[in-house]
């Protein structure tokens, strides 16, 4: 169904991933890097889950062609990793929106897990390869994020009246 109001605040969307690009590559001591959240990929769920007829596959393709420019990566390879956990989320979205928030997180780990394999997988047929699994612990430390984002995101939203 297609709503006919006008979009509110949608600026404050694209804010917050512009926010969220910032903090993906914002200094951290060198022992801290390998537990940088997945910011973009939290930031890119709640918006999927909150407003799913705005933010879907085209925005995750967008933004990680952004990411893609940003880290010097092989062009596409976010953009393939955010699309993943978008339609993953979009999938379960139903179901993610009436779960408690411990059952959301079980599942964003997967979610982000998967898509850190798939990293894993890409940064290897690229010749960059990881040398460890330890690619994981970003998604660990995103799922442990995820109710804090997901609380104040939502006052955000309800504040600005985003829709």
């Amino acid at each position: 169904m297609v709503s006919l109001a006008p979009s509110r605040n949608g600026w404050v969307v694209w804010f917050t991933f512009l926010l969220g690009l910032l903090l993906s590559v914002s200094p951290l001591p060198q022992f801290m890097e390998i537990f940088r959240p997945l910011w973009l990929a939290l930031l890119l769920t709640f918006w999927t889950l909150a407003l799913p007829h705005k933010v879907g596959m085209t925005t995750a393709w967008v933004l990680g062609l952004m990411e893609d420019v940003l880290y010097g990566t092989l062009l596409g390879q976010n953009a393939l990793i955010l699309s993943l956990i978008t339609f993953l989320v979009m999938s379960l979205q139903q179901r993610l929106r009436m779960y408690p928030m411990w059952q959301q997180c079980l599942i964003l780990l997967v979610i982000f897990g998967l898509a850190q394999l798939a990293q894993l997988w890409l940064s290897a047929l690229t010749g960059n390869r990881q040398p460890t699994l330890a690619l994981l612990l970003p998604a660990l430390v995103s799922v442990l994020l995820w109710p804090w984002v997901s609380y104040g995101m939502r006052g955000l939203r309800k504040r600005l009246k985003i829709n």
